[in-house]
């Protein structure tokens, strides 16, 4: 059994109190129990579906809640849906009663600033688009209170900095948040008029398919990473010498793809092809990566085999597009000395020559077991000396201007050699970013 850390069961037992607080007046004011009885249902059923089948939140059904019913009523709403849902972890009572009171307490903030916004008067008139503002209002009250809850639970359980707990949460909920209030505030205008409950009802049937199709994107997307962790893995294993190179140039490569302004599909497959450029390594045998001294002319072409391989490897990876040109040719050289095939030019693709740059910049910045680490700033003049002949002039401007907004942060990718592996000098470097 899993043990709370007594910090997050006092953010559990304060979050209960506030929303038993909130939801107090329902119980001893008049309210509109068939509404609330109806909504709760609803909203533990959409529940239990979207978790089992989407393993998401589904939101339309509570703001809906906080746009026909009072604060207090409206904080009511989760309370089945928590009390119904399976809990997968133990211990299950504190882990029921904060997805029953973060719920509560955000629909709760969210109904408050609807109705100082006097929005339900706009949802029972159907007055648009003056009913958008106070639901627009109200959606920003329910992404900040979960801000909040989840920012502060995430630093009580797991021992982080607050404003780290918090960075990002907010931005990341607004949009899905945002749509889900568009289809509640729908609900609710469907809800108070001579239409009825039924005719609300039918806007949850494109919310659900959206909400599919959300979540089939996302387990896509979950399986593209699995599919890249699994061949990055692989070559670290192999090579342990450059342990975490290729999450540094996918991150640099990143970097650059965002300085020249390019799409965020494009930066996407960029960071593809930085992570999985070295992916052919697993084709080339052992011996020669591990080896002690200088390599023969025949040992190097055989590893110089490695972008092909890399490139036949990731052949069936249909996601991953002109990311396997980037492996394939992110050794040529712009004045056509490279390999495998000594493209020059425009020749090489763009994705390539963006590697390129990540690929020695981070070989010259990274402590090995064959090399120090060179400063920032030197590998940064060095990869500008080699511009026009080795690397593309506007890729190594767009990182050294990256590296002016944003700094980097070399790390050590191999300071113990790995089991079974005598530590070596080497010195079968090349030319700048020495490094196979």
């Amino acid at each position: 059994m899993e043990v709370v850390p007594a910090r997050a069961r006092g953010c559990v037992a304060g979050a209960a109190l506030l929303a038993a607080l909130c939801a107090l007046p329902a119980l001893t004011g008049p309210t509109t129990w068939g509404t609330l009885g109806l909504l709760a249902a609803l909203y533990a059923l959409c529940d239990q579906v979207v978790r089992r089948r989407f393993g998401g939140t589904f939101y339309p059904v509570l703001l809906a809640a906080a746009f026909l019913l009072t604060p207090a009523a409206a904080a009511l709403v989760p309370l089945p849906a928590a009390l119904l849902s399976p809990v997968e972890h133990a211990p299950a009572l504190p882990r029921r009663v904060w997805r029953a009171a973060r719920p509560a307490l955000a629909v709760w903030a969210a109904a408050q600033t609807h109705h100082a916004l006097d929005g339900s008067a706009a949802v029972a008139g159907s007055v648009f688009p003056y009913a958008l503002l106070p639901a627009g209002a109200a959606v920003l009250a329910f992404c900040l209170v979960l801000t909040v809850l989840d920012g502060a639970m995430h630093a009580a359980a797991d021992r982080v900095p607050l404003r780290r707990a918090w960075r990002g949460l907010f931005t990341r909920s607004l949009a899905p948040v945002g749509v889900h209030g568009l289809a509640g505030l729908m609900t609710a205008v469907l809800w108070r008029s001579p239409y009825g409950p039924v005719a609300a009802l039918l806007v949850l049937l494109p919310m659900g398919v959206s909400c599919w199709v959300f979540a089939q994107y996302h387990r896509e997307r979950a399986a593209h990473q699995a599919t890249i962790r699994a061949l990055v893995q692989a070559v670290d294993i192999k090579d342990g010498y450059t342990r975490g190179h290729s999450e540094r140039v996918g991150q640099a490569s990143v970097m650059i793809a965002r300085q020249l302004g390019l799409d965020d599909a494009r930066v996407e497959v960029l960071r593809f092809a930085g992570i999985l450029h070295d992916v052919g390594k697993l084709g080339v045998p052992t011996r020669l990566l591990r080896k002690d001294g200088p390599l023969t002319p025949e040992e190097r072409r055989i590893i110089e085999l490695h972008p092909e391989y890399g490139h036949e490897m990731t052949r069936g990876i249909s996601f991953l597009g002109e990311a396997r040109a980037a492996i394939l040719h992110h050794h040529e050289r712009l004045d056509g000395s490279g390999y495998p095939y000594g493209l020059a030019g425009a020749q090489i693709p763009e994705c390539a020559r963006v590697v390129a740059v990540a690929d020695a910049f981070d070989a010259m910045t990274s402590t090995r077991s064959y090399s120090r680490a060179r400063p920032v700033e030197v590998a940064v003049a060095e990869l500008e000396r080699c511009a026009g002949a080795q690397f593309d002039p506007r890729m190594v401007g767009a990182l050294a201007a990256a590296l002016r907004r944003h700094g980097w942060r070399p790390e050590v990718t191999a300071d113990e050699p790995a089991p079974g592996v005598p530590p070596r000098q080497r010195t079968h470097g090349r030319t700048t970013g020495a490094h196979r």
